[in-house]
């Protein structure tokens, strides 16, 4: 028996996957803005962590490696939060990270 792992449809890059999936134009261009907001929310969201990681380790004067222990994690990782790399990181991971310097994140729903 065999699987077939073939993609049967690929939605171009900058094309609206909704429309390729058979929603009205209107509410196909309406899912994909709020898709758009929602990842730029998440991204803020992450962005701001890592500016907060990263003052901390120049505020230590910490070497990467030095705050790799610390954080729990890889001396490359500490470089990818530092350029902001979000899409190598869960808020949950950055918020990981924060509380082991002893920071506390709150977040506020409005």
């Amino acid at each position: 028996m065999s699987i077939d792992t073939k993609s049967a449809h690929v939605t171009a890059v900058g094309a609206n996957v909704f429309s390729d999936l058979g929603f009205e134009p209107g509410e196909a261009a309406e899912l994909q803005a709020r898709s758009k907001r929602i990842i730029s929310d998440k991204v803020a969201i992450k962005e701001k962590l890592m500016a907060e990681l990263a003052l901390w380790i120049n505020t230590e004067n910490l070497k990467q490696a030095d705050a790799a222990h610390i954080l729990g994690i890889t001396r490359p990782r500490v470089s990818d939060v530092i350029n902001k790399k979000t899409p190598k990181f869960t808020i949950d991971a950055l918020v990981d990270m924060l509380a082991r310097t002893g920071k506390r994140v709150e977040f506020l729903i409005a």
